[in-house]
């Protein structure tokens, strides 16, 4: 009888770093594990925009040990912890309720298939890519030399650590043949060869990819898995960046719209009680930009992409007439609709890659998650 493995709540982090890493989050970020015990049981996760009041009282109802949301409870530091305000009640509220809270915040909106592809494609958008490219976590180059034979083993290791990802494509290696040299000293317990003789011995290169944020993951795993006392390995820091990742997306619609219909066409999508527009209600549009939340701090690179217009939320007056100013149309739609659209596809991504891992983890979506503004 094999006995069923109890997921633990750092399961779940890492399961959530492993397709959104916190290395994409910004410096000012706070992603991952707000409130709660790391070693606690988790069966069921509810799955949210806000970590609100009623997103860990709901989370209790329905049995639910963690609310995973998109904004973080403590972007910043908490000077108390009393229940005298919104943050405190909601901290003494999960405590009290045995919910933990974890947040994927900006690392979510960068990440590939994350929020802002969703976003993209619930406008219709085609050949979309990063709005702001570049700014991707580094990458590093790994290089082991293997005894022939043990190279599938090495890099089994790696790949379980999570190296070899580039783009959609995982698995990612080079191998080539040749031959190393090394003469044991005092001491040692070479796997082959003897003391003070030097050795030749058939082995493979083998390299692959990695976050620099994944060294202290992969490392570890080489080790164990590479049959040397001592192994020989490289790490080399690379000038590119990964590739899809970037804050916002630029894509194409099929057909040009006049911009009053495509705001229309956006509040539709995005179920908006409202959007409010910049631009001439005839102009149009084809090439678009998306940002989920507030995103108006992309409109230099908007329109150094030639975007006719930026869709996201939050927008304020003198952004708006910045915009009119240099010819770039936008939608506001609000910050709530241009996020709250990515709950589902986070908790589908999720339960795919919990199966993937054998996770026995339910993955629940808030009910009645409302915008804070009401159109009058």
């Amino acid at each position: 009888m094999v006995k069923e493995r109890t997921v633990r709540i750092s399961d779940l982090v890492g399961l959530v770093h492993g397709i959104y890493p916190p290395a994409l989050a910004d410096d000012w970020d706070n992603v991952g594990l707000q409130v709660g015990d790391p070693s606690a049981a988790v069966r069921r996760v509810l799955v949210c925009l806000d970590p609100t009041l009623a997103a860990v009282e709901q989370a209790a109802h329905r049995e639910a040990q963690v609310v995973l949301s998109h904004h973080p409870l403590l972007l910043r530091p908490a000077k108390t912890i009393a229940p005298t305000d919104e943050t405190g009640r909601i901290l003494f509220s999960a405590i009290r309720r045995n919910v933990a809270i974890v947040a994927a915040h900006t690392n979510l909106d960068r990440a590939r298939d994350g929020l802002n592809d969703w976003l993209a494609a619930a406008l219709g958008l085609t050949e979309t890519a990063p709005l702001c490219a570049g700014d991707g976590p580094a990458l590093v180059k790994l290089v082991v030399f293997v005894p022939a034979g043990h190279e599938e083993a090495v890099a089994e290791a790696l790949f379980a650590g999570g190296a070899g990802g580039i783009g959609a494509y995982d698995r990612c290696a080079f191998r080539v043949a040749g031959t190393g040299s090394f003469r044991p000293g005092a001491g040692t317990r070479p796997f082959v060869g003897s003391v003070g003789q030097t050795e030749e011995v058939a082995e493979v290169r083998l390299e692959t990819i990695l976050r620099q944020d994944q060294i202290g993951r992969v490392v570890p795993r080489l080790l164990k898995a590479h049959p040397y006392e001592e192994v020989a390995y490289d790490l080399y820091p690379l000038l590119n960046r990964a590739a899809h990742v970037g804050l916002g997306r630029i894509g194409r619609l099929s057909a040009a719209l006049p911009l009053a219909e495509f705001a229309g066409r956006v509040k539709a999508a995005l179920g908006a009680e409202a959007v409010r527009r910049v631009g001439d209600a005839q102009r149009p549009v084809r090439r678009v930009a998306v940002c989920g939340g507030s995103g108006a701090s992309l409109i230099g690179d908007a329109l150094r992409q030639g975007a006719d217009v930026l869709v996201t939320g939050d927008v304020k007056y003198h952004d708006a007439r910045r915009a009119e100013a240099e010819g770039l149309a936008l939608v506001d739609a609000g910050h709530f609709a241009t996020e709250r659209l990515a709950v589902s596809p986070l908790a589908a991504a999720l339960r795919q890659a919990a199966e993937g891992r054998g996770l026995e983890l339910e993955f629940l979506e808030m009910e009645g998650e409302q915008d804070p503004f009401c159109a009058v």
